[in-house]
C-alpha cells in the first residue's frame, strides 16, 4: 500500500468548532482529494506532511509508520521525506529561484551549498527547463514559473511522496491545461507519487487515479477514478 491515512482531530475557535476524520488507502500513484473549501482537505495534507499532528489514528506510506496516536510515533516533519508545494507556492522572495530549488539542501550549519549540491541544482533547472531563470527572483517571474520554481524546490529532495495543494489554482484557464500535462510528465520521469487537493473537476479527469472525496470534514468516498489522462 502506497499511502494509508485514518487520522482525527477537533480544532476550536470562538467562532466554531471543527473536526476532521479523515480515513482512505491507495497504492495508485496519483490521489486526488476532491470537496468544497473547509473540508478538510489541507489539514489532511498537512496531517500526512508532519505540519499539523492529529489527536488520534495513524498514517504509513510504503509500509513506513508516519505517525501512530497510541504507539506514540510522529515522524518530524524534515525527516519524512515529502515535497510540499503550496497553493501560492511558498518562494522566498529575498533568494534566487536556484537559491529557492536548493533550500532543502543546505544544513543549519551552512551559508551556502556544496559544489555538488549547486551541480545537482542546475540539473535539475535544467530538467525543468528553467535554468536560465537561476539568477531571477520571484518578483521576476510569471505563475508559470513560479509554479515550476516551486515545483523543482519539491522534488530537490528527491521525496516519496508529492504533495500538491492547489496547484493550478492561482493560474489562468489556458495556462492551467498546459501546466497539467507538464506536471504528469514531470511526475512520471520521477516516478513520485502524488496527493493533489483540487475544486476544479479538469484535474479529476487529468491526474485521478484515486478520488477521494471529502464534506464537512469527513472523508465520504473513496474510490479508483478510471477516466484517466
Amino acid at each position: 500500500m502506497l499511502i494509508e491515512v485514518d487520522i482525527e482531530r477537533t480544532l476550536n475557535s470562538r467562532e466554531r468548532s471543527f473536526t476532521l476524520k479523515a480515513t482512505f488507502a491507495s497504492d495508485e500513484s496519483r490521489i486526488v482529494l476532491f470537496g468544497p473549501s473547509g473540508s478538510g482537505k489541507t489539514l489532511t495534507l498537512q496531517s500526512i506532511a508532519g505540519l499539523m499532528r492529529p489527536a488520534m489514528g495513524r498514517i504509513a506510506l510504503k509500509g513506513r509508520v508516519l505517525f501512530d496516536a497510541k504507539a506514540g510515533t510522529d515522524v518530524p516533519s524534515r525527516a519524512r521525506r515529502m515535497g510540499y508545494l503550496f497553493q501560492d507556492y511558498a518562494l522566498f522572495p529575498h533568494m534566487t529561484v536556484a537559491e529557492n530549488v536548493g533550500y532543502g539542501l543546505r544544513k543549519t550549519w551552512q551559508w551556502r551549498l556544496s559544489k555538488k549540491d549547486r551541480r545537482d541544482v542546475l540539473i535539475l533547472l535544467d530538467t525543468l527547463e528553467i535554468r536560465h531563470l537561476a539568477e531571477s527572483f520571484p518578483a521576476d517571474l510569471s505563475g508559470g514559473q513560479k509554479q515550476r520554481v516551486a515545483l523543482a524546490r519539491a522534488l530537490m529532495t528527491r521525496p516519496d511522496l508529492l504533495l500538491l495543494d492547489e496547484p493550478f489554482a492561482a493560474l489562468d484557464t489556458l495556462l492551467r491545461g498546459r501546466l497539467r500535462k507538464e506536471l504528469i510528465d514531470i511526475q512520471e520521469r520521477f516516478h513520485v507519487p502524488m496527493i493533489m487537493i483540487t475544486h476544479d473537476p479538469e484535474d479529476i479527469k487529468a491526474f485521478a487515479q484515486t478520488l477521494v472525496t471529502y464534506d464537512a470534514g469527513r472523508v465520504c468516498e473513496v474510490q479508483p477514478f478510471m477516466n484517466r489522462a
